[in-house]
């Protein structure tokens, strides 16, 4: 293979991220769709900009921090990246904020849904707020004034601050003339006034507005010279030593609450901020005006969020749908989940197709007497889970329930540490996975007495865990009660849970074991193929493409003849089109309505159309670092459906697909008249309707 070394084959993950929120800041500029929805577009970028700083950017800080000379694939040192990235980001938030003034505010005000500026409220509103005020935000708040025995407190990372210009002595004879106000995570930042105060159904008033407007009332006999919102963005990656402590659950909640108070990595203030008052900020924070944003709105625009759940306006919201069932599970309206799996292997394609099966097979599985034994992977799964009520369930019933809890499921730490005390307070087996690997597999396993013999049943799938997500990520889940592939999923559990040399499997392909290689060896067989003269195709769908080797592997396989389509939803190392080097692969992404979360992996394998599905990425880290699973499709039937609603429908796609260049720049695919397909509609069309069988 062709030696790569020197970098400039491969591009830059960072930079790769930015690109990835460009084109959803599109969603949010597509005038075709409901307003809302755009607004939500908006929140969102700024949720995933808030997990760039603070894990991406906290590296790339650190990596500066102590010199290092490492190189990444793409070659480009940390300092280089960060220059680009934080120009790239600048851009960013002010396009992001010059949308939401320029259009979607104006936008909603004329469909009556309005945030009311200060400036703007009439008599009946200031005197509303002002009882809000005194009622439901002062008792809460705690002024800081600071001085020799008040140092700058240390913010909460991306909570909300005021910086609280003053003038005057307190009661003390102190005169420091500043202060600073915090604001308690319980207070909703976005507060609905009353249709009769408001002068309409949905007039809103943003917290900041509130406090700006009473800050006074909270330094008696002082005057106030100006109130600037400002928040900090901090490193949140945990650090503990998994070879050291004894018990990772009490080791972990002893560490979340320091996630808050990380490394300053980025400082957002408003823009009545004045410099002088920017420049402390920026010194107390320990950081640089490269890390400085001004913006012109809210600071944290992902607590406007919640905003349009609060609106029944359905005209600017996406049309709402019921999710359809397979036919085979429409049969029955109290159905046997077992007996219907042991029939077929059943295929659920999500948000498209009901999420209520995989709830249904393991409350079945609680309360059915002849099930004996329940095993379940938990990633991400919610606060309020009934999947976790039914394990909770079972082990009260006095049934075997073994949950594998990655307490290290960034994020989603403390939920599933509380899922983990309730299993173990009602008797359940909870392991936390294998030190130094997550657990990112996900798979759930139920034993059942039949006929004088036990057969296992298993669901395993692309995404959590998670009701509500969902209905909002594709993914596909298949159940199957395939001895040989259930036999793999327990020798799986069993490495999780025992100790014991790594077993063979028959269909699986297991990171940290066989999954990269076999992976491998499915590219090396299809440029094999393609050599030989033979008909080759490799078609894969991922969330991320990273890994050198296989980047390389694909690489030579597209030298060698293979037609190679990649549908990356976030970031792609790989550099398609480039003439003597990959002129036969193809990169699009689809951005829309529903995340794309599913992995599919499809070779053509000599005719046998070999289709994979995982919840791994092609990443460093879930092929090494994690315990994952890669699952066939084995039925042809299924391995049709798959083909059709997860590969061959996006790469028809003309509304919502961006197709990437060799230099990292994306260009989005626009058809207008009859020729036009979104593949999320359209799916949505044929299998919220339950057309599928």
């Amino acid at each position: 293979m062709t030696d790569l070394q020197p970098g400039n084959p491969f591009l830059n993950r960072e930079l790769g991220q930015i690109a990835f929120n460009r084109r959803v800041l599109a969603q949010a500029e597509d005038r075709t769709i409901p307003l809302l929805e755009r607004l939500k577009f908006l929140c969102i970028v700024s949720s995933n900009l808030d997990e760039f700083f603070e894990v991406r950017v906290a590296g790339l800080k650190e990596q500066i921090k102590i010199d290092t000379p490492v190189l990444g694939p793409d070659g480009i040192l940390p300092r280089q990246v960060f220059r680009q990235v934080s120009e790239e980001a600048h851009a960013l938030v002010a396009r992001q904020y010059q949308l939401l003034n320029e259009e979607i505010l104006p936008g909603l005000a004329q469909e009556g849904i309005r945030f009311l500026r200060r400036a703007t409220w009439n008599d009946a509103q200031r005197e509303w707020i002002r009882e809000y005020y005194f009622r439901e935000l002062m008792p809460v708040l705690t002024p800081i004034g600071l001085d020799i025995s008040h140092p700058f407190p240390r913010v909460l990372n991306k909570s909300l601050n005021f910086a609280v210009e003053l003038e005057g002595k307190d009661a003390f004879g102190r005169s420091s003339g500043t202060a600073i106000v915090q604001a308690p995570r319980v207070l909703p930042r976005v507060i609905q006034l009353p249709e009769e105060i408001g002068g309409g159904a949905y007039s809103f008033v943003f917290l900041s507005s509130i406090l700006h407007a009473h800050v006074g009332e909270l330094f008696s006999g002082m005057n106030v010279l100006g109130c600037y919102q400002f928040r900090a963005t901090r490193n949140s990656e945990l650090f503990v030593d998994e070879e050291e402590v004894k018990n990772l659950r009490i080791a972990l909640q002893g560490e979340l609450p320091q996630r808050h108070l990380g490394n300053a990595v980025r400082l957002e203030v408003a823009d009545n901020c004045p410099r002088h008052m920017a420049d402390f900020l920026l010194e107390q924070l320990d950081l640089a005006h490269d890390d400085f944003y001004q913006v012109e709105g809210p600071v944290n625009l992902v607590r406007i969020m919640q905003v349009p759940d609060r609106i029944e306006r359905p005209d600017l919201k996406y049309p709402g749908f019921m999710p359809g069932l397979p036919q085979t599970l429409q049969k029955k309206k109290a159905m046997d989940i077992f007996h219907m799996i042991r029939n077929n292997d059943i295929l659920l394609h999500h948000p498209y197709q009901s999420f209520q099966p995989v709830i249904h097979f393991l409350q079945q599985a609680s309360t059915d007497p002849d099930v004996v034994a329940i095993k379940q992977t938990v990633y991400r799964t919610g606060a309020d889970s009934q999947i976790m009520a039914a394990l909770i369930a079972a082990a009260s019933s006095g049934k075997e329930v073994t949950v594998v809890v990655e307490l290290l499921a960034r994020f989603d730490e403390e939920a599933n540490i509380n899922w983990a005390r309730r299993l173990e307070e009602v008797g359940a087996h909870v392991v936390y996975g294998v030190v130094g690997h997550k657990t990112h597999a996900k798979m759930a396993m139920v034993v059942r007495r039949e006929e004088g013999k036990l057969r296992r049943y298993v669901h395993v799938g692309t995404g959590n865990y998670h009701a509500s997500t969902a209905r909002l990520y594709t993914d596909f889940g298949l159940f199957t009660c395939n001895e040989e592939v259930c036999a793999d999923v327990n020798e799986v559990f069993m490495q999780l849970t025992g100790l014991g040399k790594a077993g063979k499997l028959r269909h699986l392909w297991q990171s940290p074991f066989s999954f990269h290689a076999e992976m491998l060896n499915a590219i090396g067989r299809e440029a094999q193929n393609a050599k030989s003269g033979k008909s080759a195709r490799i078609i894969a769908k991922m969330n991320a493409l990273l890994e050198p080797e296989v980047i390389k592997a694909l690489y030579a396989a597209s030298g060698a003849g293979v037609k190679i389509d990649l549908i990356v939803r976030g970031v792609c190392a790989l550099r398609p089109g480039i003439a003597g080097l990959s002129e036969r692969i193809t990169v699009r992404s689809i951005v829309g309505r529903f995340l794309e979360h599913s992995r599919i992996f499809y070779f053509h394998n000599g005719g046998e159309h070999s289709i994979y599905l995982s919840s791994a990425d092609w990443m460093d880290r879930n092929f090494f670092r994690r315990i994952e699973i890669c699952f066939p499709i084995l039925e042809a039937r299924l391995k049709k459906r798959v083909l059709t609603e997860g590969l061959n429908v996006y790469l028809r796609d003309n509304q919502q697909a961006w197709e990437m260049d060799g230099e990292g720049n994306y260009r989005r695919r626009s058809v207008r008249g009859n020729r036009k397909l979104c593949a999320q509609e359209a799916l949505l069309t044929e299998l919220a309707a339950a057309k599928q069988s």
